[in-house]
């Protein structure tokens, strides 16, 4: 019986706000046809299992194929089918989703589709859209057609198998889709581990049970590599991983590794891929996962996570911020098992492992309770490894300031900061390296939250100067050489602020020490990564201060020479060394400083 109606919607507009808006990329209509196709398939073995379908399924598959000359392509299933009265019910009533019907009456199916909306997104792509389906039930098959207006056409025709076959009809606009490497592309991006199997051109494109669908006790570690292989073909082998399976009191299941980083890596996010149900949803997943993992890699599946109706973007709701405490507290508990239980591997994958470990303590302060326990911290001469309370036992005599903090000497650069650090060294101190991306706002906001803890990096002072301020020591210089050896090195240096102190310090100590004030070189660093009043401090001048050594023998032969360019020479090359130490003699001043050492060499001086 022929009939003929309305789609009964609220506008005739439907239509085009349904090809322009429904959906941000036209590529979505695949997955979503796909999607419902692995639907039709559940809910046929759900009906089956219950005893409501009776006979043989046969294989549930979906094949998608192309016809190039009549410019379509079909979805084909072998599910549950429609008969007359429901495609009149699910498919004329638009955002009327069958899904949800079915959900409330069997509520431990696997079910994807929630909207109802996900067929209409053919007409993305389409002139139109054809529907031939077959229901499990004893009902003749129906046909259904739609040219992408409000008019239909629904009537009985003949089918030979069970299921539903829909067939787009290809625009001019969107022949792409006509394109075999496009649609395997897609098909491979959204669909690689839908749980009904998937085929395109006779290849099955998915891995229909994922690791992540399995308990943890019935893997092993090589199962664990090989599904990484998976996701990341070209990816090392991973430092760990974690497996998450929680049925209470929100469904969540993956698996999240933690890849290697080293320091000249560029971090890239947006690593992790969200699934519903083992459809791909997104892998911008910053809501879900807390912002200091983002650079794990991995897979999160779960049907509890609210997504709006083209399931590309999360939806503010309570489960997101329960799953993204539970990962915090699932990567905090393992990295404290890993430490407790083989400290040694720990230190092992530290250069990775830090990164995470302190951006989680600058983002996180739950995760920053857990974590003070396994942060570590290297030495900078021995190469030993130290928690935080470990350091304070092994500082807790020589490097107490006058406040009563405990000052964390560090290194940003161990090669060329090394005079610097032996010259600490030798006076009894801890110096532990500081040298990743992030240890520059790890220090800064570690001293907010850590109590009686202050950071001083290992050039910031003469040693002398590092924990406390010492009174000057006596200098052989008499008044009026100390001020002429100021006035000396009072050089102007394109680029620098440069002090000159001139203090009596050790004799074996160099004849001048160049030190950079901790607080404008922390914002220096800090302007560098792009943090607060960037531009402003960006564009401040280095700072820099020439501690000269009165007592350093040297100077008694420099202030006796009687050739006033000679002095200046010496004076400046001398200036010159303990710049070149901080590495700030760059370009001209560099060449002029080579070019100087040679004359003075040459002139035996």
């Amino acid at each position: 019986m022929m009939q003929k109606g309305q789609i009964r919607v609220q506008t005739e507009n439907i239509f085009p706000i349904i090809k322009k808006f429904l959906y941000s990329e036209h590529e979505i209509f695949l997955r979503e046809l796909v999607s419902n196709a692995v639907d039709a398939s559940q809910k046929l073995q759900t009906l089956a299992n219950t005893g409501e379908a009776k006979g043989e399924l046969g294989e549930l598959r979906i094949d998608i194929k192309i016809d190039a000359d009549k410019k379509t392509l079909s979805i084909i299933d072998r599910g549950i089918g429609m008969t007359a009265e429901e495609v009149d019910k699910y498919i004329n009533q638009v955002a009327f989703s069958g899904a949800e019907e079915f959900l409330d009456k069997y509520k431990d199916a696997n079910i994807i589709g929630h909207f109802g909306l996900g067929f209409y997104s053919s007409f993305m792509v389409s002139d139109k859209v054809e529907i031939f389906t077959k229901s499990y039930k004893d009902a003749p098959a129906v046909f259904w057609s739609c040219d992408g207006s409000p008019e239909f056409e629904l009537h009985e025709t003949e089918k030979a198998d069970r299921g539903t076959e829909i067939v787009l009809h290809i625009n001019d606009e969107s022949t792409e889709f006509l394109e075999a490497d496009r649609i395997r592309g897609i098909l491979e991006r959204f669909c690689r581990f839908l749980p009904i199997p998937v085929y395109f051109e006779d290849n099955q494109i998915n891995n229909t049970n994922p690791i992540w669908t399995k308990k943890p006790s019935d893997l092993t570690t090589e199962d664990y590599q090989k599904f990484y292989k998976e996701l990341y073909p070209y990816g090392e082998t991973p430092l760990f991983w974690i497996h998450l399976n929680v049925d209470y009191p929100f469904n969540l299941t993956g698996i999240l590794y933690f890849p290697k980083i080293k320091q000249s890596y560029e971090i890239q996010k947006d690593k992790i891929q969200l699934y519903s149900n083992q459809v791909f949803v997104t892998d911008e997943v910053k809501d879900i996962v807390p912002e200091f993992l983002m650079l794990l890699q991995g897979v999160i599946d779960s049907p509890d996570i609210p997504l709006n109706v083209s399931r590309s973007y999360l939806q503010g709701d309570p489960n997101v911020k329960k799953i993204n405490a539970h990962i915090t507290k699932k990567v905090a508990d393992k990295l404290d098992e890993i430490f407790k239980t083989d400290r040694a591997s720990f230190e092992e994958k530290w250069e990775s492992l830090g990164l995470f470990v302190k951006y989680g303590m600058m983002t996180d302060d739950k995760f920053l309770d857990k974590a003070n326990k396994f942060l570590l911290m290297e030495d900078a001469e021995t190469r030993k490894f130290y928690t935080l309370e470990e350091y304070k036992i092994e500082t807790e005599t020589l490097q107490k300031n006058k406040e009563g903090k405990q000052v964390i000497l560090y290194t940003t650069n161990p090669v060329q900061q090394d005079a610097y650090i032996k010259a600490s060294v030798a006076k009894g101190y801890k110096v532990v390296k500081m040298e990743t991306i992030v240890d520059a706002a790890f220090i800064n906001n570690m001293e907010l939250k850590w109590e009686n803890i202050h950071f001083t990096r290992v050039d910031a002072d003469i040693v002398d100067n590092l924990i406390d301020k010492q009174e000057d020591t006596d200098s052989v210089l008499n008044s009026d050489e100390t001020t002429q050896l100021k006035e000396l090195f009072g050089v102007q240096i394109p680029d620098l602020h440069v002090t000159v102190e001139v203090k009596g310090l050790s004799p074996e100590t160099a004849p001048v020490v160049a030190t950079r004030p901790e607080l404008m070189r922390r914002m220096k660093d800090m302007a560098a990564m792009g943090g607060g009043m960037s531009a402003f401090y960006a564009n401040m001048p280095d700072e820099v201060t020439l501690t000269v050594n009165g007592n350093h023998p040297i100077y008694q032969h420099l202030l006796k020479e009687e050739d006033k360019s000679k002095k200046e020479k010496q004076v400046r090359n001398l200036a010159d060394l303990a710049l070149l130490s901080q590495g700030l003699l760059k370009g001209n001043d560099l060449t002029n400083f080579i070019s100087r050492s040679v004359e003075l060499m040459q002139n035996g001086n």
